[in-house]
């Protein structure tokens, strides 16, 4: 198995990367006019700890940049923020052009492992490199509004399809049909092992924003978002113990992977699950540093041949 990590910067692909322009997403989304203001360094910007304003921002963001016209979330879902998202998606192409002449492919097929309420990855993925997605989802509140928002926007319905995970444990069976084939699956696994340890983690969020004790949070999120038994160490090395049954299915896997001392018990487990190639990629959002991880057990002629013939 070969194993390589990266650094690597805000990628320059990110459409979000400088300020915002608020003049132009207010163009594009009228409502957010009401939520900008100019703070006391005399910048245009938004109050990020109001859940109204956060989504607002998104609505506009989506609709300027991905003309995603309607977009909306069931109240204490998961808001997630955009250009976090995007470089997840940016850095993935460039994965998987590695394998296809140091050209991002297109028509590719993925899969999303939760894909939430939101359903922001195969938005993206979709607008920005026109690869068709396969979400999952086990909540059914959640898969209710997703498919709410692809049906909203014409168009979305060519690449993007939903598909109910009925079992709880399960995370791939079920969802990888017989003879299916992918050519990568993304996730963003849950982060807290326990209710308890989310509460405590939103609770810092609030002291972090400045707020009340009891204020609502501007991200929003439900169990199944932000908590497992185990956390998201436990949930990806689910995803690893199971990926060998479709190893011959789905080029690349991949996974988010917020603690990054989380990542050496999860290098064992993919050595010993006989993965061909195991790729750490950092990103850096602002000051936040955040990575993927990524194994194929396929060699690299194989994955040049997966990508090339889709």
């Amino acid at each position: 198995m070969k194993k390589i990590a990266e650094r690597t910067p805000f990628h320059p692909r990110n459409r979000h990367r400088g300020r915002y322009d608020f003049p132009a997403l207010i163009a594009s989304h009228p409502p957010l006019a009401s939520f900008v203001a100019v703070n006391q360094y005399g910048d245009e910007t938004v109050d990020f700890a109001n859940p109204a304003a956060v989504k607002t921002l998104n609505q506009a963001l989506l609709h300027h940049f991905y003309q995603i016209a309607h977009w909306s979330i069931p109240e204490g879902f998961l808001c997630p923020p955009i250009p976090g998202r995007a470089d997840y998606i940016h850095h993935l192409a460039d994965l998987l052009a590695e394998d296809h002449h140091a050209v991002i492919p297109r028509d590719l097929t993925v899969l999303d492992i939760g894909c939430g309420a939101n359903c922001i990855y195969p938005l993206i993925g979709f607008r920005e490199y026109g690869w068709r997605f396969t979400g999952s989802e086990v909540n059914e509140e959640a898969m209710r509004a997703a498919n709410a928002i692809v049906a909203a926007n014409p168009g979305i319905n060519r690449g993007v399809r939903l598909r109910r995970q009925k079992d709880p444990q399960a995370i791939f069976s079920g969802i990888i049909h017989k003879n299916e084939q992918y050519h990568a699956a993304i996730c963003n696994p849950p982060f807290h092992a326990s209710a308890s340890e989310a509460r405590q983690g939103s609770q810092r969020k609030v002291r972090n924003l400045g707020l009340e004790k009891n204020s609502p949070l501007n991200f929003g999120g439900q169990q199944n978002e932000l908590w497992c038994e185990g956390g998201e160490k436990a949930f990806i090395s689910r995803m690893i113990d199971e990926s060998g049954t479709f190893a011959r299915q789905c080029v690349w896997f991949t996974s988010l992977v917020s603690r990054k001392e989380n990542l050496p018990e999860l290098w064992r487990a993919l050595e010993e699950s006989g993965a061909e190639t195991v790729r750490t990629i950092d990103m850096a959002q602002g000051q936040k540093q955040s990575r993927f991880i990524a194994w194929s057990f396929m060699t690299k002629p194989a994955r040049e041949k997966a990508l090339s013939r889709r």
